[in-house]
């Protein structure tokens, strides 16, 4: 029988598990802030628009930012 990854390393499951609450998070968010977009564009708002347009892509930034980089997994060769 196995033993579940969270046993042998709880710091890291917790971490991953934060890492995937805060991307659940920012979708939700994106989700929420398209549709403001969407609607403020609808009646006529720019401003209110172009706002929720850039906090939008500043979420889709930071959501793929989130979790493990490839860049601090590949070691180089001593």
């Amino acid at each position: 029988m196995r033993t579940p990854t969270a046993v042998l390393n709880p710091l890291r499951s917790s971490t991953t598990a934060s890492a995937a609450d805060d991307r659940l998070a920012l979708n939700q968010r994106i989700t929420r802030l398209d549709s403001e977009a969407r609607l403020a564009a609808e009646r006529g708002d720019v401003t209110a628009s172009a706002r929720s347009i850039l906090e939008l892509l500043d979420c889709e930034r930071r959501a793929g930012q989130s979790g493990p980089q490839v860049l601090q997994l590949i070691k180089p060769r001593s």
